[in-house]
């Protein structure tokens, strides 16, 4: 199913375009949580470890690499599509796992050697249930080492729902006013892959997989929520760092 490289990188320059749709300052939010992990592994000994969760085609694990080549970067995601547009644009930014985050025996599918330094998730982790993301999270605490973080980027919305509608609210005129908006959306993009003959059989293992796939079966969970499972979990200090509407970047320190 091996991608040329040159497919590879159209495919990821037309998800990095749409994706600008659904992320309120995507690109200060990747920066945002870079300088949280730089600042998190400052001073570790050797090469720091990280694993991005959720990875996608790589975006932000291209990001972490190109800031910090001193990190070694484990990625991981269960969509073989996106997992190969990453391993044949961004091959050199990270090591490259397909497991589904949560599943039995995940944590072992990583190979890790070490204890981690931080774990980064961008717009993954919301479509785990309460429970399984309780059980995540008490997983990435158990392989965190002491002072290690957590770094999520995520949409989430607010318990008040008049809050959530204002958030939601300022998140859109702030993204016309910075004309962001691409004329691609996550509906047509899959559509125009499911056109291209090089991707038919990593889509059709896609399908075999997540038959069932949508956006809208996502989870949205409060940070609130989020602060409360993360604590349970035995993380010491949890936070937002960083929100623009609903878009925020919450922290949790082992």
């Amino acid at each position: 199913m091996g991608l040329s490289l040159g497919t590879a990188e159209r495919w990821v320059e037309r998800w990095e375009r749409q994706q600008q749709r659904y992320a309120v300052d995507r690109e200060e939010r990747f920066t945002v949580i870079a300088d949280v992990v730089e600042q998190a592994v400052a001073g570790v000994p050797g090469r720091p470890l990280v694993v991005d969760l959720g990875c996608g085609p790589g975006s932000l694990a291209a990001r972490l690499a190109r800031r910090m080549p001193y990190a070694d970067i484990v990625a991981v995601d269960m969509d073989p599509l996106l997992l190969e547009l990453a391993r044949t644009h961004h091959a050199d930014a990270a090591r490259y796992v397909d497991v589904m985050i949560g599943a039995e025996g995940w944590t072992h599918a990583l190979g890790l050697d070490r204890p981690l330094d931080a774990a980064v998730s961008t717009t993954a982790l919301h479509y785990l249930d309460p429970d399984a993301l309780h059980r995540t999270y008490r997983q990435l605490a158990g392989l965190l080492r002491p002072g290690g973080v957590l770094v999520n980027g995520d949409h989430f919305p607010h318990d008040d729902t008049v809050l959530a509608g204002l958030a939601g609210c300022v998140g859109r005129r702030h993204a016309e006013r910075g004309q962001v908006l691409a004329h691609e959306d996550w509906a047509s993009w899959w559509a125009a892959v499911a056109r291209d003959p090089e991707l038919a059989d990593l889509l059709a293992e896609r399908r075999r997989r997540q038959p069932a796939a949508a956006v809208d079966s996502a989870v949205r969970l409060s940070v609130p929520v989020h602060e409360r499972l993360l604590r349970q979990a035995g993380f010491r200090h949890v936070g937002a760092v960083w929100q623009y509407g609903d878009s925020h970047v919450v922290v949790a320190i082992r």
